[in-house]
């Protein structure tokens, strides 16, 4: 039995790392894809993992694996494919550390995956199964995804769901707004960024936001918020936790690290408990994945970024918190 399983992208992150003698920016490969960056951050607190996807069976591809299983991840579920390329995303970094992508990625191999290809083992023996909206762009990862889930949830897994919005990756908003929508109504436990939870639900208050997506049957909805933390609802709480002020030099995978963390923290929970979880057990977690998430942006890169459990109570203990502006 894997604490927690995942299903969806596993891609090339091209990330900036300076530039060369001529003045050229200089990118460096580092292991991306939000489902295995989530993974990733859970393994590295000590919890089991799986990982269920597709990657070209090229450099990038075995570059992938290997890096998953340097992490910890158990890989059983992983397709090569010899007749697809490996996704890649080239990040851009702005003044202050945030970031945005350009992608290559038109039928390339995460797309790709198909339903028989699925190790149905890993979706049978997981507590929390894990998944986002990117493997939801295309056909045939859109319905391999949701068939999976729901296949995880009748056999009595946690859902848990990342509605983690590219735009680049749709062919409108409307078209994307609606397949994150509509996959809503399997997740137990959900996380979106402030422009996820106003494009799904019409609302810029926090509170109002939550409880529309909480209306579709989720036990736990958070609300990531960079730099000033998390907003988490519950049917018995709500409220922010600030994130912890630390250097931040690149963002990429910070909120995948958060997330990682705070499933690692919810790993043993039934449904039945995670519908009654006290509100200081929940801040507590809650605090616990806002260290992870701001511990990550200290560094560059996502999965190489992100820190031991070690370094994540040392931030709860020492670093001070970001006064809230919300």
């Amino acid at each position: 039995m894997f604490d927690i399983a995942a299903i969806g992208e596993s891609l090339i992150d091209f990330t900036p790392s300076g530039h060369n003698k001529m003045g050229m920016a200089v990118f460096s490969q580092n292991p991306g894809g939000a489902p295995s960056n989530v993974l990733a951050m859970a393994s590295k607190l000590g919890g089991s993992t799986a990982f269920i996807g597709k990657v070209g069976d090229d450099d990038f591809g075995r570059f992938l694996k290997s890096s998953m299983e340097s992490a910890g991840i158990d890989i059983s579920g992983l397709v090569m494919a010899k007749d697809k390329n490996t996704t890649l995303a080239f990040v851009h970094l702005n003044e202050k550390g945030d970031r945005s992508f350009s992608f290559y990625r038109r039928g390339e191999a995460d797309v790709c995956l198909r339903q028989d290809e699925v190790n149905k083992n890993l979706l049978e023996n997981c507590g929390i199964f894990h998944f986002g909206s990117v493997s939801l762009t295309d056909e045939p990862s859109r319905g391999t995804t949701l068939a999976s889930v729901e296949y995880a949830k009748k056999h009595g897994a946690v859902i848990s769901y990342d509605p983690n919005y590219r735009p680049l990756l749709w062919d409108s908003r409307e078209h994307a707004c609606s397949e994150m929508l509509n996959a809503l109504k399997f997740a137990d436990i959900v996380k979106v960024s402030e422009e996820e939870m106003e494009m799904m639900t019409g609302e810029t208050d926090y509170a109002a936001g939550s409880e529309k997506l909480a209306g579709h049957g989720a036990a736990i909805v958070i609300v990531t918020l960079g730099a000033h933390g998390s907003f988490y609802h519950t049917a018995n709480a709500s409220g922010i936790m600030p994130a912890y002020d630390v250097k931040t030099v690149d963002t990429n995978g910070a909120g995948d690290a958060f997330f990682g963390a705070v499933l690692y923290s919810l790993r043993n929970m039934s449904l039945s408990r995670l519908r009654t979880l006290p509100s200081e057990e929940l801040r507590e977690i809650i605090k616990f994945g806002n260290a992870a998430g701001s511990l990550t942006t200290t560094k560059n890169g996502a999965i190489p970024a992100m820190p031991s459990i070690s370094e994540v109570k040392k931030c709860m203990a020492e670093a001070p918190l970001l006064t809230q502006a919300h």
